[in-house]
């Protein structure tokens, strides 16, 4: 009996052990950061968890199965949005393109679409009218794609999202953005993979302060 009490203490003991360094395995300036300012979310209630990408990124591209994945299978709390990053000049028609065919309710023709051409065939689809060539090809009208790509309402949009991303310190994709107040990556989590554990994480640390 007394030894059975002893294993069953030691277990215990394991346990909360266990229990402490799971709690601390994901640490603030290490594996995730904390915004000074938090950056405002286009969700009303919830916790918001954004993917900031780019479609001609090899990172995003092989990021993009896992954060699916991580999407379908998100509490219903989660509210999962993209946000096309412009970083460079050369990332612009992308973003808008993005915008574009959102504003159409076209995105889910061309979205997979676009990523293999950019980040996996490395076309070069770097303006409007190569871009409206490329959805006319997937049941896009290319006409209308690049009338709303060159449309005042699509460009607002991209500033929009480039302001947000500039005011969560974001310098690199892809990068995840919970709730406007945290961002991980990554480069910051040690792996693609750690790095939707960690916005489980904070998904989990937000929904907390909700209730």
């Amino acid at each position: 009996m007394f030894r059975t009490l002893r294993v069953a203490v030691l277990l215990l003991s394991a346990l909360a052990v266990f229990g402490q360094a799971n709690a601390t395995e994901w640490k603030e300036g290490t594996h995730y950061k904390k915004l000074n300012t938090p950056v405002r979310v286009d969700s009303d209630a919830g916790v918001e968890v954004a993917e900031v990408f780019w479609y001609g990124c090899p990172h995003c591209y092989n990021f993009k199965p896992l954060a699916e994945n991580w999407e379908a299978n998100a509490p219903d709390y989660v509210n999962y949005v993209r946000i096309p990053a412009a970083l460079g000049r050369s990332w612009e028609p992308h973003a808008k393109a993005f915008y574009a065919l959102q504003a159409m309710g076209s995105l889910d023709k061309v979205h997979d679409a676009l990523f293999e051409a950019l980040a996996g065939e490395r076309r070069p689809l770097n303006d409007g009218e190569s871009l409206a060539k490329f959805v006319a090809g997937h049941d896009v009208n290319g006409d209308e794609f690049l009338e709303n790509y060159k449309g005042f309402g699509v460009n607002a949009r991209m500033q929009q999202a480039q302001a947000k991303i500039r005011g969560a310190r974001i310098t690199g994709t892809p990068t995840m953005l919970i709730n406007g107040k945290y961002t991980t990556s990554a480069s910051m989590a040690g792996s693609l993979e750690a790095s939707l554990e960690v916005v489980d994480y904070l998904v989990e640390k937000e929904h907390a302060t909700e209730q």
